[in-house]
């Protein structure tokens, strides 16, 4: 049997649940929002069973029953050996922050009824979370954090990231067939010299010897390439950083076949050194 790895997330409505096991997600976990606190001991079980079985993270609030809450320490000591690796998370804001979001989200607390305000409902929750949240690993308090800092702070505290799933496509394109839709960055390079009108090269693409040769010989060809690739240097960490998932660079010439076609290359075999996952793709050569 296996040692299991679980996030238990626990902390009152509108502190950020929802957005930290999002960040599980992108990590790998396998999130289950709102499970009922009874049901964790047999979640724990069939987890532990299977071979290769991923972490898990389960969010876990006053949803649940509050006899079943209150018992939720209780289930977690009874695993002993089989959760060495737990950790819980409790999540909180001040009243006044949380009632903000609740009336600019205009979702309904859970525990307010027709005679319960939301206010009498925030602070009914924290007394009926006072014991996971005195047991907990790491309390946060979300009052100044976007769901962005939430995720860095997560990473930083809980040893999870999510960087080896980000995804770097660099895409060549002409310019006569349209943009692509999905570019995040375009960059036109229809001033750089033209292969098309060197008839040896015309029906050649940027991928062949010869018109790399070419373009490599021309000035202008590495003045752009070193460009673009300082501006993505930059900046393609700071985005990364904010907790993209893609990001798509299109490198645009007028037909897509030569030019881009080899800046393509060249960009996506630099940054290939810098990040763990880099597709090249040529739309015009499919």
């Amino acid at each position: 049997m296996s040692e299991i790895q679980l996030i238990l997330i626990s902390g009152r409505s509108g502190s950020g649940k929802s957005a930290a096991l999002n960040a599980l997600e992108d990590a790998g976990f396998c999130c289950i929002d709102n499970l009922p606190a009874a049901f964790l001991p047999e979640l724990i079980e069939r987890q532990n069973s299977m071979e290769n079985g991923k972490s898990i993270a389960v969010s876990i609030d006053v949803r649940t029953p509050s006899t079943d809450l209150k018992r939720l320490p209780d289930f977690l000591r009874s695993f002993g050996d089989k959760l060495q690796s737990c950790k819980i998370l409790f999540l909180d804001a001040s009243t006044d922050i949380l009632v903000k979001r609740f009336n600019e989200t205009r979702r309904k607390h859970p525990l307010t009824d027709s005679n319960t305000t939301l206010a009498e409902a925030l602070l009914r929750e924290s007394e009926l979370l006072t014991e996971i949240a005195e047991v907990s690993d790491l309390t946060i308090n979300t009052d100044q954090l976007s769901p962005y800092d939430l995720q860095d702070i997560l990473r930083r505290q809980l040893g999870v990231d999510s960087t080896g799933d980000r995804q770097l496509i660099i895409t060549s394109f002409g310019y006569k067939y349209g943009v692509p839709t999905s570019a995040d960055y375009v960059f036109d390079v229809r001033c750089l010299p033209n292969p098309h009108w060197i008839p040896d090269l015309r029906m050649l693409t940027g991928l062949d010897r010869d018109v790399a040769s070419y373009l490599e010989g021309q000035e202008q060809v590495a003045e752009m390439q070193e460009s673009i690739q300082n501006f993505l240097e930059k900046w393609v960490p700071e985005i990364f950083a904010g907790s993209r998932s893609y990001l798509t660079v299109a490198i645009g010439c007028t037909g897509g076949k030569h030019r881009s076609v080899y800046l393509s290359e060249q960009l996506g075999k630099h940054f290939r050194t810098r990040f763990e996952n880099v597709q090249i793709r040529h739309r015009e050569l499919t």
